[in-house]
């Protein structure tokens, strides 16, 4: 029986994906990620949208695509678990810093700054870790990351935005009825960006306000400092 990871996220002290962690338990499975631009209410609403169902093994990945497939609800097939699920988790931390943005009130062009270059970053790194660069310019990749920082019911774009707002996580985590998966993935992010020797100012950025006291101002203060390169550079 395949078991089907619905969690974007990565686990704390191991860095493994879920697949990973799935693998691990129950090791005899396939393992497959549902993952893309899934925001739950506009679904149960009846909107159109389209997933990803990633896994390795192709007869497995079209028997679970037909029986997640439903009107409007179109599911693609991917082989690329690593990149499909490095974009779902890495997406949120991206999200946290529109979202402090949002807060602070700047304006699209900066919003849309942050978010490409932040699909760089999470490109890098997926790229680093095994995955392909044209999963993370598809659904799992940009079409979760575009809907995830835009969307007011995003849970991570809503935590950044508290924390533009100048109030602190403790308090913002505290009140939220639902996990805020970037919270915890920007620590393994930074762990996983310093093992394979990837720069992600964003990511650190994020981090720093989360987990180091720094205010959403100096956040984007720091990216401010950073000094550009060139968009093609792979570092």
């Amino acid at each position: 029986m395949p078991i089907v990871s619905l969690a974007k996220g990565l686990e704390e002290g191991s860095d493994l994906r879920m697949t990973e962690v799935i693998s691990e338990v129950l090791p005899e499975n396939p393992t497959a990620a549902l993952t893309g631009p899934n925001l739950a209410q506009e679904i149960m609403s009846g909107y159109a949208a389209a997933s990803v169902i990633a896994t390795k093994n192709g007869a497995v990945a079209t028997s679970l695509q037909d029986i997640f497939k439903s009107g409007l609800f179109r599911v693609y097939t991917n082989h690329d678990v690593i990149g499909c699920e490095l974009g779902g988790a890495l997406k949120n931390v991206i999200a946290i810093a529109c979202g402090m943005g949002d807060g602070m009130g700047v304006g699209d062009n900066t919003r849309a700054a942050v978010i490409t270059r932040g699909l760089a970053e999470l490109t890098r790194l997926g790229v680093a870790m095994g995955g392909e660069s044209r999963t993370l310019a598809g659904l799992a990749g940009l079409g979760d990351l575009v809907a995830t920082c835009a969307s007011r019911q995003s849970r991570n774009r809503f935590v950044g935005e508290q924390l533009g707002k100048g109030r602190k996580i403790a308090e913002i985590i505290d009140e939220m009825h639902m996990v805020a998966e970037g919270v915890r993935t920007s620590r393994v992010v930074m762990d996983l960006a310093n093992r394979n020797g990837i720069e992600m100012p964003i990511a650190r950025e994020v981090h720093g306000a989360i987990h180091e006291g720094r205010t959403a101002r100096q956040a984007y203060r720091g990216l401010i400092r950073h000094r550009p390169g060139s968009e093609d550079d792979p570092a």
